[in-house]
């Protein structure tokens, strides 16, 4: 993976800001993110807010118990995968599942991808979010294939 570019955030609204461009720069393509950080650092609190910017309708909220939310209102469908409760056997099971989702025209988000002790099969966006503090988060942004760097750096601007 590339590391495209890091920004710290000092604030909710900072936060939104980039999950702005990033609904905006992923909008028309889709994307499939993996996201990394802690409990608590914000991984969910992207994800509404992107979802937000793309117009979901429904309640986005954690899948830690229900593995996936599907959220179909938006300008594209969006696929929320947590997969902190199947960590590495479990991950095997779901690669099928995760493939489909990978496709062009869907955002999918994968919370908890460290826990697959494989590299997922397919192209993606990774998010790394680190809690500093209660308001301020450092998020760093890699890629790997064109497409992916291309929407980074765009979102960098």
């Amino acid at each position: 993976m590339n590391k495209i570019f890091s920004i710290t955030v000092n604030s909710l609204d900072e936060t939104n800001i980039i999950a702005e461009k990033f609904a905006k720069a992923v909008k028309e393509k889709g994307a499939f993110v993996c996201l990394y950080g802690d409990i608590g650092a914000g991984k969910t609190a992207f994800t509404k807010l992107v979802a937000k910017h793309l117009n979901v309708k429904e309640k986005v909220t954690s899948p830690s118990f229900v593995i996936i939310n599907e959220y179909l209102s938006g300008d594209l469908p969006i696929y929320h995968f947590d997969l902190y409760r199947l960590e590495n056997e479990g991950v095997k099971t779901i690669v099928d599942e995760l493939t489909e989702y990978s496709q062009d025209g869907v955002l999918t988000f994968v919370e908890w991808a460290e826990f697959s002790d494989m590299d997922l099969p397919f192209d993606r966006i990774e998010i790394s979010i680190e809690y500093i503090d209660e308001n301020k988060r450092q998020f760093s942004f890699c890629a790997d294939s064109e497409r992916y760097i291309e929407i980074l750096e765009g979102i960098q601007k």
